[in-house]
């Protein structure tokens, strides 16, 4: 399959996520079944470093893992007929919090699939800030229309 490069209009046609909680910007690198990368920038009105904290804004760590899901589940929903389908994230693990993510940077999202079958995808993510790694996880997605195929409980 050939690399795809996706804006945010393009990923909002892969995928179900709608702002505020897009977590992904552009994916750079999309191989359909293997692996997905690209960015969020992290401007200083993103809803959650309001909240989070007034006095130390940074992103939290959950939505961190959410950019991976979201921009991995991107290489599953571009092979063929998946294209608009709902995945879900069914487990996390492995989940490492490094440095803060902080308002007015450019989060780098590399993730890859370790095995798809039957709908449900295994997986690892790692984000990047000036090249330095803020996180990591693996994590499982499923898709369910997939999944539903072969009545597996």
């Amino acid at each position: 399959m050939k690399t795809l490069k996706l804006n945010k209009e393009q990923i909002c046609a892969y995928q179900q996520n709608r702002e505020p909680y897009l977590m992904i910007d552009e994916a750079t690198e999309v191989l359909p079944g293997i692996s997905a990368k690209g960015y969020k920038d992290l401007t200083k009105s993103e809803w959650f470093f309001k909240v989070h904290w007034p006095n130390d804004p940074n992103m939290p760590g959950m939505l961190q893992i959410e950019a991976l899901v979201q921009m991995c589940a991107l290489a599953i929903l571009t092979l063929p007929n998946n294209k608009g389908k709902v995945m879900y994230l069914t487990s996390a693990n492995k989940i490492k919090f490094i440095k803060k993510v902080l308002p007015n940077s450019r989060m780098y999202i590399e993730t890859t699939i370790i095995s798809y079958k039957r709908g449900i995808a295994v997986c690892a993510g790692e984000a990047f800030v000036n090249e330095k790694k803020v996180c990591k996880a693996e994590f499982n997605l499923i898709l369910p229309d997939e999944f539903k195929k072969y009545n597996l409980k």
